[in-house]
């Protein structure tokens, strides 16, 4: 069993979305998706449960790459409708009081001044939870809609997203911690002498600085990020504090975590600083054998034009072209290279990849003793971090995670059980 405690969080993928509106536990989703009481609800339990993070992920466009149109995306609700997550942040934040919260940016989009300052901002309204991810973006439809004709080139949108990153840190530096005094008999709220310009000049970027507020309360939000590329995990091991990795076997994790432990130490960075979390997707039952029937319902009851048409969405790619048992050629992408490289790694036609593609450890199933046993093997197996939860989001679901499987994890001492510090880097910093 696993000898120390790992992390435990949450990933909600399509975050301010439709969620479950044709589960039979879905409750009002259908009319209630735009309300935020049910990310509310999670994040409060997960708090509940000790967790690190809630992950909300984000996209911005509406795919058409399946059938050459919208139809099927917008009639299944497949990424589309999906608010924006950024004013989720402060509901959360005041609707609890330790968990970390983690939203998603586009470094290809956002000018890095107006996410830096909106960031401190969050983190000081928290008091020092926030944390960011950073994706570049990889729709050629998202592209369009902030007025680029096609989509920047993949590697090119990896460097601009490292000198991003590096100016956004410089604003959020650019005022020392201990610039605000409040002096009243001196008449000095904040001493000049401690906040500075950043004068920064780069290939993509360039910014003056200062930032018009103050040094967030944790220096750097928590930087985030979930790319499995190359160049994304290039770009991981030079600046991110948590990666989380959608893999689906032993082999796939210890070599996903030992890649970005080396990419980490060649950047001159401590390995245990940047914590390596694998997703998983975990389903329960009364006994062990309910669980693997559900599994086996789920398993069967999945759509392969659905899933061919969310990954296609990834990969601008229209998978309805295709016959569905014929060989697969190389494919190729401006999109997501790296789960297109796993994606085709999964059969030889669209049919097996359909029927065989996890994103993520989809395998895990039994009563909340059972599923805590099979992760804390996994922990031991394969080492890392911990895991984040990105399971089917009904709020049965959440109790099922946070009162079932996390008070497991508790009581056998594998996850906290309560939160000992004051901002979200140093829980997650704690083991």
């Amino acid at each position: 069993m696993a000898s120390k405690p790992f992390h435990l969080a949450w990933f909600l993928g399509n975050s301010f979305g439709v969620h479950g509106w044709k589960d039979p536990w879905g409750g009002r989703t259908a009319l209630d998706w735009a309300s935020p009481s049910l990310q509310i609800d999670l994040a409060r339990a997960a708090e509940r449960a000790c967790m690190d993070f809630v992950f909300f992920e984000d996209s911005v466009f509406v795919p058409d790459n399946y059938g050459s149109s919208m139809d099927f995306y917008l009639k299944r609700a497949l990424r589309a409708p999906k608010n924006d997550p950024m004013p989720l942040v402060p509901l959360v934040a005041q609707a609890t009081r330790h968990i970390g919260i983690i939203p998603t940016i586009s470094t290809s989009f956002y000018p890095p001044y107006l996410l830096a300052r909106l960031m401190a901002t969050l983190d000081l309204m928290s008091e020092g939870r926030v944390g960011c991810n950073f994706v570049t973006s990889t729709a050629a439809r998202a592209a369009q809609n902030f007025g680029l004709d096609e989509h920047i080139d993949h590697d090119t949108r990896y460097e601009m997203a490292d000198e991003f990153v590096e100016v956004v840190k410089k604003l959020w530096t650019s005022w020392d911690a201990d610039a605000i005094v409040a002096d009243e008999e001196r008449a000095v709220f904040a001493e000049p002498g401690k906040v500075r310009t950043i004068d920064f000049e780069g290939r993509f970027f360039k910014s003056r600085g200062p930032l018009n507020t103050a040094r967030p309360p944790q220096g750097t939000p928590v930087l985030a990020q979930a790319g499995g590329s190359p160049q994304g995990r290039a770009f991981a091991a030079r600046h991110m504090d948590v990666v989380i990795a959608a893999v689906s076997t032993v082999q796939e994790m210890k070599a996903y975590r030992q890649d970005l432990r080396q990419r980490a130490a060649r950047n001159g960075r401590d390995p245990d600083h940047i914590k390596v979390m694998f997703q998983v997707m975990p389903l329960f039952g009364d006994t062990d054998q309910q669980a693997r029937e559900h599994l086996a319902r789920h398993r069967a009851g999945q759509d392969p034009a659905k899933m061919l048409a969310a990954m296609g969405s990834l990969f601008d790619i229209d998978f309805s072209t295709f016959d569905l048992d014929a060989p697969l050629a190389e494919l190729t992408t401006n999109g997501q290279q790296g789960t297109l490289k796993r994606f085709l790694s999964y059969g030889r036609t669209l049919r097996e990849i359909a029927g065989n593609f996890t994103f993520g450890l989809e395998n895990i199933a039994g009563t909340p003793e059972s599923v805590a046993s099979q992760l804390a093997e996994l922990m031991e197996e394969v080492g890392g971090d911990g895991f984040v939860i990105a399971g089917p989001m009904t709020r049965r679901y959440i109790a099922e995670v946070t009162d079932g499987l996390a008070a497991v994890l508790q009581r056998r001492g594998l996850t906290r059980e309560r939160y000992t510090h004051r901002h979200f880097r140093d829980h997650l910093m704690e083991f």
